[in-house]
């Protein structure tokens, strides 16, 4: 039977991937009114939710690791879908305690919370925790691939998936996990891949490419991850895993000469920096299981269309960004002086 939430909890619903999700569920679904819980931290912005009405969403600004805070918010609700995420590696390596907190002690609060109130828990991971597959090997990952992570992002993110299977086999708590590529779109931010290039292509400065650019990763529109975690949420099996994935496999020079070409920029402009200590060399979705028993499809399977479509947001939305362009750029240099200096 499916399930119909009329009352959710989005946490981290103010970061890139989470106010996405918030926004799929109000364009899609009026009958359902949307509590976004989030910290605020630099990746959260309320400004990626603004304009949603009111009657519809509520932004309750606190942290998943507040257990008082918890037991006041959840009851009443029929589902946490759940966001809230420390999630860049480069952090992870310069600082792995925040995410420690968030992803695993986080994690743990919220089943609690669930467990005490009979709330349903749709926990969002990433196809990280599987490690990396060689650029040659034709295998992809499955909900059966062993967890290898290989950072501290991604072995904290193994960590909360661990816990939510847990507590779902011994609690009882009915919870759902998906591990998704990665994402683009709009309200990324800077920090990531995808918008750090074209915000330095838009500010003229050459973009920057760690290693040799061949890692690989299996690309996603944001809003093809939206749709797949409602229909994980609404349909999938209470205690199992499903990948999400949209076969968008493209190296990172790929993707970099791509975003040059849109620029009118030639396809070497862009400086080589050393590569980060563990770096994964390719991720792979098989999203076969929750195509198959959800119906589930990816609505944006052209890859170039999209990622025009992103440049123009960022070209039209310099407003939004600019306020942490400055300071990304610095904690960047930071971090590749550390590295640089560590090797």
């Amino acid at each position: 039977m499916e399930f119909e939430p009329k009352n959710i909890i989005v946490t981290g619903g103010c970061g890139f991937i989470g106010s996405n999700f918030v926004r799929h569920v109000v364009d899609n679904h009026p009958e359902v009114h949307v509590t976004v819980l989030d910290k605020l931290t630099y990746a959260g912005n309320p400004e990626n939710i603004a304009g949603l009405p009111a009657d519809r969403v509520e932004l309750v600004v606190g942290d998943i690791c507040d257990e008082d805070l918890l037991d006041r918010i959840v009851p009443g609700h029929d589902a946490i879908v759940h966001y809230a995420a420390e999630s860049h590696n480069d952090n992870s390596i310069a600082d792995p305690g925040p995410f420690l907190r968030t992803n695993v002690e986080g994690t743990f609060r919220l089943l609690e919370a669930c467990r005490r109130f009979g709330v349903r828990l749709h926990h969002v991971s990433t196809d990280e925790v599987y490690g990396d597959l060689a650029l040659d090997d034709p295998a992809r990952f499955t909900e059966e691939t062993p967890y290898r992570p290989s950072s501290p992002y991604s072995s904290t993110k193994a960590s909360s998936d661990m816990l939510v299977r847990a507590w779902a086999r011994t609690f009882g708590v009915r919870a759902t996990i998906s591990n998704c590529s990665n994402n683009y779109g709009p309200y990324q931010h800077v920090e990531k891949f995808i918008p750090r290039q074209i915000t330095n292509l838009i500010d003229g400065a050459r973009p920057k490419l760690y290693g040799d650019g061949l890692n690989v990763r299996d690309w996603i529109h944001t809003e093809d991850h939206s749709s797949a975690v409602w229909a994980i949420l609404t349909q999938g099996r209470i205690g199992e895993t499903y990948l999400i994935g949209a076969d968008g496999e493209r190296s990172n020079i790929d993707v970099l000469r791509a975003i040059l070409e849109a620029f009118g920029r030639g396809p070497d402009d862009f400086d080589w920096v050393r590569d980060r200590p563990g770096h994964d060399r390719r991720y792979a979705i098989d999203p076969s299981k929750l195509r198959r028993e959800l119906g589930w499809e990816p609505a944006h399977t052209d890859f170039a269309e999209g990622l025009a479509e992103t440049v123009a947001w960022y070209r039209e939305h310099e407003a939004w960004w600019r306020p942490a362009k400055a300071a990304t750029e610095y904690h960047y240099g930071s971090i590749e002086c550390y590295i640089s200096l560590r090797d």
